[in-house]
Order: C-alpha cells, then sequence, then structure tokens
C-alpha cells in the first residue's frame, strides 16, 4: 500500500511539474506575440486613417480618390467614417 501511495505521489507531482512548464511556455508565448498585436493595431490604424483621407477626398469629388473608394465598394471593403475619427479631449 504504501509503494501505491508513493507512487501516487510522485506521479501527481510530475504531472504537476510537466503542467506548470507548460503554463510557463504558454505565458511566453503568448508575451512574444502581444508585440506583434501592437504592431498590427498600429497598421490597421494607419490603414484606417488613409482610408478616411481617400473616402473624404472622394466625397469633395476627387475623381481618382472616388474610383478607389468605388473598387473597394465593388470588392467588398466598406469604410466606416467613425473608424478613423479620434475621440476629443
Amino acid at each position: 500500500m504504501l509503494i501505491f501511495l508513493l507512487g501516487m505521489v510522485a506521479w501527481s507531482g510530475f504531472q504537476l511539474h510537466q503542467l506548470s512548464l507548460e503554463f510557463d511556455a504558454l505565458g511566453a508565448a503568448r508575451g512574444s506575440q502581444e508585440t506583434q498585436l501592437q504592431q498590427a493595431q498600429r497598421v490597421r490604424q494607419a490603414l484606417e486613417s488613409v482610408a478616411n483621407e481617400t473616402r473624404k477626398l472622394a466625397d469633395a469629388g476627387n475623381a481618382n480618390a472616388k474610383s478607389v473608394v468605388d473598387e473597394l465598394r465593388k470588392r467588398g471593403v466598406t469604410i466606416n467614417p467613425a473608424a478613423g475619427a479620434k475621440p476629443d479631449k
């Protein structure tokens, strides 16, 4: 009975150690993706800003901007006017 209990304790300790290693590896992977996520958000904001400015030019009558907006619309890309707006402080 003692050998069985020692085996169970050893097995539980091994499993706890393995889970701890996997948890640390998962945290490291998440940390390495954080910078990529921030860069992707910056690129998205820049793209939304360019799209908004293009939409404004198209609304003002610029033929080239209007053709770009029309092509984007044909391809299923809509420009949300509120997406590039910065909140007033």
